[in-house]
């Protein structure tokens, strides 16, 4: 069981290691080699069967995931794991345009999406983006952020309820950060896909939207009546600081 975006999955190596789940054989070839001209360690499956078996028997950094699948759906998959608490990051493939598909996507616990048809050099540039976000921190970002039961740990990017660490995949602990960096500062969603997917990564107007929902859903009483990540109407977001 995995707690915590930075447990587990957010000691990248020098050679991250890359598992791709895709089962056109030929595609899958492609991004193998291609990956591997990158610097990557690669692994490529065809089926959840077979992804299963690597992801007991070998470290992985990171799952390029495509959402059809000879033994079920790459949706399910990332539901499943995200349900056993497997922080490891993923990037879905989807088709192109198929915002509904890239929003559940976001929505269960992925961490970026990519639609086909794709350039490999912008496959490279979000993997290498989702995994500068789940890097260890290594310069002091701040002290510890009480707030109600919760302890949010910028240095670290873990989350805690009295003293329990909760699961966070690596996108949420990034929008966390973002919002509790600048407490009481409304903040616009550019700013905010800026400063969680790196500068020069595309995103869609919902992927922050389905972040605070998911993260409402995690730290608030009543989600419908947000205390802490309370919305800016017209301009963003913001985090509420507690009273002292």
């Amino acid at each position: 069981m995995f707690s915590g975006c930075a447990i587990g999955y957010a000691a990248v190596m020098q050679t991250p290691s890359i598992l791709i789940l895709e089962d056109d054989l030929r595609q899958r070839d492609l991004l193998e080699r291609y990956l591997t001209s990158q610097g990557f360690g690669v692994r490529g499956v065809s089926n959840i069967a077979a992804m299963r078996r690597v992801l007991r028997e070998h470290h992985i950094d990171l799952l390029v995931l495509d959402l059809m699948l000879p033994d079920g759906d790459g949706l399910s998959v990332c539901r499943q794991l995200r349900g056993e608490g497997v922080a490891m990051p993923i990037i879905m493939l989807t088709a192109k345009g198929d915002e509904i598909d890239r929003i559940i996507g976001l929505e269960i616990g992925a961490d970026d999406y990519i639609g086909k048809p794709f350039n490999p050099r912008e496959l490279v540039a979000r993997i290498n983006a989702v995994l500068r976000r789940v890097a260890p921190v290594r310069v002091v970002t701040g002290e510890p952020l009480h707030f109600g039961a919760y302890t949010f740990d910028p240095n670290s990017r873990t989350l805690t309820r009295e003293g329990q660490p909760l699961k966070l995949t690596s996108g949420e602990c990034a929008l966390l950060a973002a919002l509790t960096s600048r407490p009481g500062e409304p903040m616009t969603r550019d700013k905010l896909v800026s400063m969680t997917r790196g500068a020069g990564i595309e995103a869609f107007d919902r992927s922050i939207d389905v972040m605070v929902v998911r993260l409402r859903k995690l730290i608030e009483e009543d989600p419908r009546q947000p205390r802490w990540l309370q919305t800016v109407w017209g301009v963003g977001y913001m985090f509420v600081p507690q009273a002292t």
